[in-house]
């Protein structure tokens, strides 16, 4: 692995599998319930510089990754609905970078920290409450043109957190 491809991919590229089995998905909900302390931890740990500084060249800073983090999940938590309420929905895309470029990126990331911590607490015991049936409910990507179903959302967001966890570690790691 080149070192640009560790520090984009600290955690490695993420690898989904065609099904997941029950523990596998209690598995990951529990994942994706650690996240929001985790993230906490890493960002009171950073400086008020380390949170202007990219975790590589030409990256995000540990600012625009502490933001975007409850960004992704926001869409995650609401693409969870809309599949569990409609029939195979096609969901809105997001640019990602330009979500990074918005105004309140400049806010204090404790807000962000807070809202993925709030978001997790209500998005969590939804996750935990659906059954089999649920978890084969599909969205329809219309970038990737791809039926994403629930359980291969739920393996891709217990991957995100952890990815950008270790982005705020490479960060953390400075000097």
């Amino acid at each position: 692995m080149s070192n640009d491809e560790a520090l984009r991919y600290p955690i490695g590229r993420h690898a989904g599998q065609s099904a997941y089995t029950a523990a596998e998905i209690t598995t990951l909900i529990d994942r994706i319930e650690a996240v929001p302390a985790e993230i906490e931890k890493l960002f009171k740990g950073l400086s008020p510089r380390q949170l202007e500084t990219p975790y590589r060249p030409g990256g995000w800073t540990a600012r625009q990754v502490l933001h975007h983090i409850p960004d992704s999940h926001v869409n995650a938590y609401i693409r969870t609905k809309w599949t569990l309420t409609e029939d195979t929905p096609t969901i809105k895309a997001y640019d990602e970078v330009a979500w990074a470029q918005t105004g309140e990126i400049g806010a204090d990331p404790a807000l962000a920290v807070a809202l993925l911590k709030s978001l997790h607490a209500k998005w969590v015991p939804l996750l935990r409450s659906l059954r089999e049936a649920e978890l084969q409910r599909s969205f329809y990507h219309p970038d990737s043109k791809k039926h994403i179903r629930l359980d291969q959302l739920i393996a891709s967001y217990a991957w995100h957190g952890e990815h950008h966890a270790g982005h705020l570690r490479i960060v953390a790691a400075l000097p």
